[in-house]
């Protein structure tokens, strides 16, 4: 799997496994340049394209998927480390959908997307739902499902609009929730109809 999926990767020893798996389920991300970073950062997982990328062409760009090793003591429960493996799995796969996504736009619509995150919450959660969803179309629905579960049961909350959010309750559905998952899932042909799983 390194040989097939690890080319101009940079990746962690200690979560290897769960990255090689996480990215044969994106082959249009075969020869894209990311880096895995291991750190302390507020937000548990993110991925972002480096500065000088965004007036580059989206194949020459480098990205950088940052790992949280620490963070504040409410969020430590959904830290990747003390995460299930499918769940890491399937938080490694959201991040990757969103290289997939910038692998798609120019310089124009990667600053669009900077403005939206600054000025529009609404635009945001419109932009991350796409991203849970386009990680589901990619296989890994039962992942996803996984960190989605992880996340509500964890931190005791229903709508988990991000580590920046947790002060601002809100019933708006950033990113998916497990019954909105299973919905999907059951209404895609990869995997199969009527599946029968359980939010608990």
């Amino acid at each position: 799997m390194k040989l097939e999926f690890g080319k101009n990767k940079n990746i962690p020893k200690a979560y290897e496994t769960q990255i090689l798996i996480a990215l044969s389920y994106f082959p249009e991300l075969k020869n894209a340049t990311i880096a895995f970073v291991l750190k302390k950062a507020n937000t548990p997982l993110s991925a972002r394209p480096s500065f000088i990328g965004l007036f580059q062409s989206a194949k020459n760009r480098k990205y950088t998927i940052t790992i949280s090793e620490e963070t504040n003591s409410k969020l430590e429960p959904i830290l990747f480390k003390n995460l299930n493996l499918n769940a890491q799995i399937g938080v490694l796969g959201h991040e990757l959908s969103h290289v997939s996504d910038y692998m798609e736009k120019g310089f124009g619509k990667m600053s669009t997307l900077i403005w939206i995150e600054i000025f529009s919450k609404k635009e945001v959660d419109i932009f991350e739902y796409k991203t849970d969803l386009r990680c589901i179309n990619h296989g890994l629905g039962y992942q996803l499902l996984e960190w989605s579960k992880s996340v509500r049961v964890n931190l005791k909350i229903d709508y988990w609009r991000g580590a920046d959010n947790l002060r601002y309750p809100s019933k708006k559905e950033r990113y998916l929730n497990p019954e909105t998952i299973i919905k999907i899932m059951n209404s895609n042909a990869l995997y199969g109809n009527g599946i029968n799983l359980s939010v608990e």
